[in-house]
Formats: C-alpha cells, structure tokens, sequence
C-alpha cells in the first residue's frame, strides 16, 4: 500500500472512529492521580466495572501513599481478591505506594521514566495515568488496540512497546489520546477478539482481515 492511500485510510479511521466515539475517557474511577495509577494495576486481566467496586472499598480505606504503604498486605490481598492474580497484585500495590514514598514524596511523577521504576507499572499504564491525570497525548497499547491495529493493517507487530512507537509516527500526535479509547471502545463494542461483528462494522471497508481474521489477535 502506498504512503498515500495509508494517510487516506488513516483519515478514514480516526474520523469514523471520531463520529462514533466523539467523547472518550478512562472508565477507570478515581478521585487523584494516585487512585488511577493504583486502578490501573488492578486492572490488568480484570474489567473496569470489577476494578471500580473494588477501589471505591480499597480507596475508602486507603486513599492515598501513605495509608497504602501502611496498610497490612493480606488486608489488601482480601481487598482486591476478586480482580485476579491478588497475590501478585497486592504486593505491586503495596510496593508502589512506598516507593511513591520514598522516591517521589508520594506525588505521581508526571514522567514515563519514572513511573515505570514503580512496581508494577509498565508503559501502558504509565501512558494511561500520563493521558487521564495529566492530559499528556500517549498511546496506550491495551489487547484492544493491539488486535484492531493488526487487523486494520496498521501494524503487523506484536509487542505492545513495538506497536506504541509505530502508531505514534502515521497518527497524528492531537489524536493519539482520543484513538486509544476510541479503539478500546470499539473493541468492546464490535471488534471482538473471537466474535467480530464484521456484518455491522463501520471499518470494514479498510479492514486487512474483512471477517477472516476472527482468530487474527
């Protein structure tokens, strides 16, 4: 495909996504910056609506670094039991609440570097708290945007860091915050990982797969 008819489907996908999604945001509850980076390691494997019920109780009890970093790990095991892998989970919590302590006074770094030396945070949720409590343009490379940037052609990688910096250089830096959301809602909406629903889909003019690549993660 050349250069050109890419920049057209390009056009063609953020507007059709634009339209259907025109207002986008985290579904992730939180009161501060902190909440979310802690929902968002919560979040891993597990949907949001879980993810809310069981912050509103953690954060309840523990709204920021500190009572975090003090609370008893098997008080937050219990906690966030439901979200899976807790054990995992409340350790990383635990960790990155005292080392918020420790290295940044307990205020969110508003930088990727640093918040990817907090335990359990990687890029895709460093890039979620950049874009949500700070208004940062990010890409964040969920299995949502994963998978519809392969099957919209966009990408042939499969690491997510990989996917992240491709997408960053053919999507204009204004519309990067607003595709990731976007691509996660219609991920949830129609493009399923197993069950797309190719016969209503509004790219399926500029789909790679055109209903083939059910399986095509």
């Amino acid at each position: 495909m050349s250069m050109i008819l890419n920049a057209s489907k390009i056009k063609i996908i953020l507007k059709t996504l634009r339209d259907r999604y025109p207002l986008v945001k985290t579904q992730l509850e939180h009161g501060t910056a902190f909440q979310l980076l802690i929902a968002t390691i919560m979040s891993a494997q597990c949907t949001d609506n879980q993810v809310n019920k069981v912050s509103k109780n953690l954060f309840e009890k523990y709204p920021d670094p500190e009572t975090l970093g003090h609370a008893p790990l098997n008080d937050i095991k219990k906690i966030i039991y439901s979200t899976g892998f807790y054990n995992n989970k409340a350790k990383n919590i635990k960790a990155c609440a005292i080392a918020m302590l420790e290295e940044y006074q307990g205020i969110v770094p508003e930088d990727i570097d640093k918040l990817v030396k907090l335990p359990g945070v990687g890029r895709k949720t460093a890039n979620v708290v950049l874009s949500a409590a700070f208004g940062h343009a990010t890409i964040v490379v969920d299995t949502h945007v994963l998978r519809i940037s392969r099957r919209l052609g966009l990408t042939e990688k499969t690491d997510p860091v990989k996917v992240e910096y491709e997408l960053m250089e053919i999507i204009p830096k204004m519309s990067w915050s607003d595709l990731s959301l976007q691509l996660i809602y219609f991920g949830r909406e129609i493009c399923d990982a197993k069950k797309p629903l190719c016969q209503i889909c509004p790219l399926f003019k500029v789909c790679l797969t055109k209903g083939k690549g059910y399986n095509f993660q």
